[in-house]
C-alpha cells in the first residue's frame, strides 16, 4: 500500500532518554510534590520547586511547539511528495508532446516534397476542363479535397503540440521553482525544530532534580492506565463477539422463517379470517454492532504493542521511533487504511467526529493540528508526545489537551 514517506530522514538525538518521561504530565503530578511539601516547607525551598515547575511549563510549551514544527516538516515531505510525482507526470507529456511534433513535422514536410515533385493540385476549373465523365469528376474533387483536409489536419496537429511543448515547460519551470521552497522551507523547519531542542535541553538541565523525582510517579501511573485500557480492550472484544454471535443467530433464524413461508404459502392464506389481513411476524432481529467496531478494537490492540517506543520527529516505525502522525500512519496501515505522514493531511480524511462521540479508533487532533492520537476508550487516547517521551496513554482531560482540542475523525 502506497503511502508518502519523507525523502530525507533526520533523526533528534535522544535527550536525556527516560529522564524526562514526565515532562507531558508536568504540571498535576508536581503539583501533588508541591502539596506534600506542606506549609512546614522551607519558603526557600517552596521558591526553588515554583521555579522549577515554572521551568517545566516553559519545557511542555517548548514540546508543542516542536510537536507543530515536526508537523510541519512532515506536511513539507507531504506535499514534495506530491509535487514530484506531477513533475513526473509532466514531464512525460512534455516527451509525448515533443515526440508529437516531430511526427507532425515530418508528415508537413513529406507533403512539402511531395508538392514539389508533383505539382500544385488542380483547380476546379481545370478539373472540369480535362474530365471526360461526370464520374471522374467526382472522382478527382472528392480526393483533392480529402488532401486538403489531411494537410489542415497535420497543421493543426502541430500548432495542438507545439502549444502543450510550451504549457508544460512553463508548468515544469514553477513547479521547480515550489520544489525549491519547498526544501528551503524544510531546511529551515528542521533548523528550527534543532534550535528547540537545545533550548530544551538546557531548561531540563536546571531542573533535572525534579524531573527525576517525577519519574517514578509517571512511571506508576503509565502502568495503571495501560492496565485499565487492556482491561477495557478485552471487554469490548468480547461484546463485540457477542454481539456478531447474536447477529448470526437472528439471521439463521430468519432465513428459517422465509424458508418456512416459502415450503406452506397456502396454510398461511387459509389462516386468515374472512375480510382480515394477516398478522406480520413479530421477531425482532437485533442491529449488528457498528461496521468499523471490529476494526478499531484492532487498531486498539496494534496501538498498545508500541507503548514505550520512543518519541522521534519525523520518524514512522518501532525500529526507529515515532512521531505523532507517524504512528498513526503506522498503526492503521496494518488495518488496510492509508494515511500520509502530516497530521493536516490525516484530519482532511474520514467524517468529523464530537468528542461525546469518540469511539475506539478515532483520531483526535490538537493545538492547531500539530500534534495528534488515537481514541483507545475510557476518556484516553494512545499517543507519541514530545521529543524525549515515548508512546503513552493520556487522558484527554489533561487540561494541557483540553485546552488544545482542535476535533477528531473516524476513518475506518
Amino acid at each position: 500500500m502506497a503511502h508518502v514517506q519523507p525523502s530525507g530522514k533526520f533523526r533528534t538525538a535522544h535527550v536525556g532518554s527516560w529522564a524526562f518521561l514526565a515532562a507531558v504530565a508536568l504540571a498535576g503530578v508536581l503539583a501533588a510534590l508541591l502539596g506534600a511539601a506542606g506549609a512546614s516547607a522551607n519558603p526557600s525551598i517552596r521558591e526553588k520547586r515554583a521555579q522549577a515547575q515554572a521551568i517545566l511549563q516553559q519545557v511542555q510549551e517548548l514540546d508543542g511547539e516542536v510537536g507543530a514544527a515536526a508537523e510541519r516538516w512532515n506536511g513539507a515531505n507531504y506535499r514534495l511528495g506530491q509535487l514530484s510525482r506531477d513533475l513526473r507526470s509532466a514531464r512525460a507529456d512534455l516527451l509525448r508532446a515533443q515526440e508529437g511534433v516531430k511526427v507532425s513535422q515530418a508528415r508537413i514536410g513529406a507533403r512539402l516534397r511531395e508538392l514539389y515533385v508533383n505539382g500544385e493540385p488542380a483547380s476546379a476549373v481545370e478539373v472540369l476542363l480535362g474530365a471526360k465523365s461526370l464520374t471522374e469528376i467526382v472522382d478527382v474533387l472528392d480526393a483533392k479535397n480529402r488532401i486538403a483536409s489531411q494537410d489542415s489536419r497535420i497543421a493543426r496537429d502541430l500548432r495542438s503540440y507545439r502549444e502543450r511543448v510550451a504549457l508544460r515547460r512553463q508548468q515544469l519551470a514553477k513547479a521547480r521553482a515550489q520544489q525549491a521552497e519547498i526544501v528551503r522551507r524544510r531546511a529551515a523547519e528542521k533548523a528550527a525544530i534543532e534550535s528547540k531542542l537545545a533550548e530544551r535541553k538546557r531548561l531540563l538541565a536546571s531542573v533535572q532534580g525534579e524531573v527525576r523525582r517525577l519519574l517514578a510517579q509517571e512511571r506508576v501511573r503509565q502502568a495503571e492506565l495501560r492496565r485499565q485500557a487492556e482491561i477495557r480492550l478485552a471487554q469490548e472484544q468480547a461484546a463485540a463477539a457477542a454481539a456478531a454471535r447474536q447477529a448470526a443467530a437472528a439471521q439463521a433464524r430468519a432465513n428459517a422463517e422465509a424458508g418456512a413461508n416459502e415450503v406452506a404459502p397456502q396454510a398461511a392464506a387459509d389462516a386468515v379470517p374472512p375480510g382480515g389481513a394477516a398478522a406480520a411476524p413479530d421477531a425482532q432481529i437485533p442491529a449488528p454492532p457498528p461496521a468499523d467496531a471490529g476494526k478499531g478494537a484492532q487498531v486498539v490492540a496494534i496501538a498498545m504493542q508500541y507503548l514505550g517506543v520512543k518519541y522521534v520527529w519525523g520518524a514512522a516505525s518501532p525500529s526507529v521511533g515515532f512521531d505523532c502522525s507517524g504512528l498513526t500512519m503506522y498503526v492503521f496501515n496494518q488495518v488496510g487504511v492509508s494515511l500520509p505522514h502530516y497530521a493536516a493531511a490525516q484530519y482532511a480524511m474520514g467524517v468529523p467526529v464530537s468528542k461525546a462521540d469518540l469511539q475506539p479508533g478515532d483520531l483526535v487532533f490538537f493545538r492547531g493540528l500539530g500534534h495528534m492520537g488515537i481514541y483507545i476508550g475510557g476518556g484516553n487516547m494512545i499517543h507519541a508526545p514530545h521529543t524525549g517521551d515515548v508512546v503513552k496513554i493520556t487522558p484527554l482531560s489533561d487540561p494541557y489537551y483540553v485546552a488544545n482540542w482542535v476535533g477528531a475523525r473516524r476513518v475506518l
